[in-house]
């Protein structure tokens, strides 16, 4: 790919986030000589995960009815005799593989196949979010424990809002690890889910802080196929960390598997390119100091800046509302978030504070939304913002890594801990909500009930 000056980059309404440190902490390494027995306790891991997800979506959106499942022997009456999946050319691996061609077209046949659409879009626009870990255990002080409540996170947010949820424990190249793993699964998570319009990528440490926001892919980013968040400072003067890689959406189309071969050719499975890009990046981009390693946000932010005249059609770069968050910008700011939503919540109407089924979460989060946002709510925009109070949409640790335990040291690992626990406490007290409880205190674990027409009865009984 030449390099050539970029062009204007055109992103969404301004609303600069601040990077007042350098985020990234160096390539966690490789596991040393650790028996691999202990996989075994990752495979139990991995069993248990896959049988919470397998059950963690099957309900639509808003119907509360489970689908009828077609136990019937796969063959002739599966649809038509030759799909996609029929073609021995096909290949899953992003690195090794065949380069896939003509997929709209595959995959509009596909959906037409199975009554999912008639134009190749499906409709509603189907989601399938897509994380994962390592294969072995975590280094870090309670990294397991801490990676099974940002998992539980993740299906809670998945359950409330339709959405499929694939987690990932593998390396599905051995060259593509750490950063990099995100590529070959997302690769593969387009073929194995056709019926899937986006499919969302979120890091292991991104934690949902707001369980009430939906994403605006019928409207805001109607048209785009690639959509991550950036902070217009650091994109200005072309900063690694202009574009964050660890929360992005991308449409399900040959445009986007394009976009992920791009990317993939800069990374470690091609080592002489690689190690060509690694130079090529550092030169290009602010804040990289005398690092040799290319990490994949380096190389996505270098793709996307110096190829905008290429790419910015299709591309999104949001800025408006808080796709995702650095950490230390936000977890201070969650108690104050908090008085202000149930101080909204107190002077509306007591219909608002109802209760009711946890499959009318949307339904109810709409309202509150619409209060919280209308004359006298919380300052700001719908997803977060650094102007305002409104809930950040995704709180993500990044530097913390707190299952290698290769902690960025420009954070203290008090900083990290207490600040996970607290992103987490404030999500977890959301969905609690529809079974009666919260906890006791933002750091403190122990939960109690809820008295009725809260929270206008706790004020009353305060």
């Amino acid at each position: 790919m030449a390099r050539s000056e970029a062009a204007p980059l055109s992103f969404s309404a301004a609303s600069p986030g601040s990077r007042k440190k350098q985020h990234g902490a160096a390539p966690p390494p490789r596991p040393g000589g650790r028996a691999r027995d202990a996989l075994v306790f990752a495979a139990g891991v991995a069993a248990a995960v896959l049988a919470m997800l397998s059950s963690a979506s099957v309900l639509a959106p808003g119907s509360g009815i489970i689908p009828p499942v077609d136990f019937s022997t796969p063959g002739p009456t599966d649809g038509p005799r030759t799909t996609f999946y029929d073609d021995p050319e096909l290949s899953y691996d992003a690195v090794r593989g065949r380069r896939l061609t003509g997929w709209d077209a595959k995959r509009a046949a596909w959906l037409r196949s199975r009554g999912l659409a008639t134009t190749g879009r499906s409709s509603p626009e189907r989601v399938v979010m897509v994380s994962g870990s390592q294969p072995y255990p975590c280094h870090g002080d309670a990294g397991d424990h801490l990676l099974l409540r940002f998992l539980k996170n993740k299906l809670d947010y998945c359950r409330l809002h339709g959405i499929k949820l694939l987690y990932n424990r593998d390396f599905l190249h051995p060259s593509m690890t750490s950063y990099w793993a995100k590529i070959p699964i997302v690769r593969a998570a387009m073929l194995a889910h056709p019926d899937a319009e986006w499919i969302w990528w979120v890091d292991s440490d991104a934690v949902f802080t707001d369980m009430d926001f939906s994403l605006p892919l019928a409207t805001r980013y109607a048209g785009r196929n690639f959509v991550a968040y950036g902070v217009p400072k650091d994109i200005k003067r072309k900063s690694w960390l202009a574009i964050n890689a660890g929360v992005f959406l991308i449409r399900n189309c040959q445009w986007s598997l394009d976009l992920l071969d791009e990317w993939a050719r800069m990374g470690p499975a091609y080592p002489e390119e690689h190690a060509r890009w690694a130079k090529t990046v550092q030169s290009a981009l602010a804040d990289k100091g005398n690092y040799t390693w290319l990490d994949d946000q380096s190389a996505l932010v270098y793709l996307l800046l110096y190829n905008w005249e290429r790419l910015g059609e299709k591309a999104f770069v949001e800025t408006e509302y808080y796709l995702m968050v650095f950490w230390g910008d936000m977890v201070g700011r969650l108690d104050g978030i908090a008085a202000r939503y149930e101080a909204v919540e107190r002077r509306a109407a007591a219909a608002l504070r109802r209760r009711h089924a946890e499959r009318e979460h949307l339904r109810y989060a709409a309202a509150r939304n619409a209060a919280v946002g209308g004359a006298g709510g919380v300052p700001g925009p719908a997803g977060g913002g650094e102007d305002g109070w409104r809930r950040p949409l995704i709180t993500h640790f990044t530097g913390c890594q707190p299952c290698s335990g290769g902690r960025n040291p420009a954070y203290s690992k008090e900083s990290c801990d207490d600040g996970m626990r607290r992103a987490l406490g404030f999500a977890d007290d959301q969905v609690l909500r529809a079974y009666g409880f919260r906890h006791a205190a933002p750091l403190n674990d122990t939960v109690l009930p809820l008295p009725f027409d809260y929270p206008a009865a706790h004020a009353r009984s305060n």
